[in-house]
C-alpha cells in the first residue's frame, strides 16, 4: 500500500480537518477487507494516531470554549 500524501505529513501539524479525513479513509479501507495483514496493523496504528490528533484538537476546541465562557454561566 503506498503512502499517500497525507500520511507523509507531520501528525503534530495536521489540522482537525486534515486528521478527520484520514481516519475516515483509513477506516474505509481497514472495512474493505482488501489489505493485507501487514498493511491492517500499520493502518489500525494509523488510524490510532489520527484519532488521537483529533481527541486533542476537540478537547482543545472545548478548553477554549470553557475559558471564553462568563463565570456567572460555568
Amino acid at each position: 500500500m503506498a503512502a499517500t500524501k497525507d500520511s507523509a505529513k507531520d501528525p503534530a501539524k495536521l489540522s482537525y480537518e486534515e486528521a478527520r479525513d484520514e481516519l475516515a479513509k483509513v477506516v474505509t479501507t481497514l472495512e474493505s477487507g482488501q489489505a493485507t495483514l501487514e498493511q491492517s496493523l500499520a493502518l489500525w496504528e494509523r488510524g490510532e494516531e489520527l484519532a488521537k490528533i483529533c481527541q486533542q484538537w476537540l478537547d482543545g476546541a472545548k478548553a477554549k470554549l470553557a475559558a471564553a465562557k462568563p463565570e456567572s454561566d460555568k
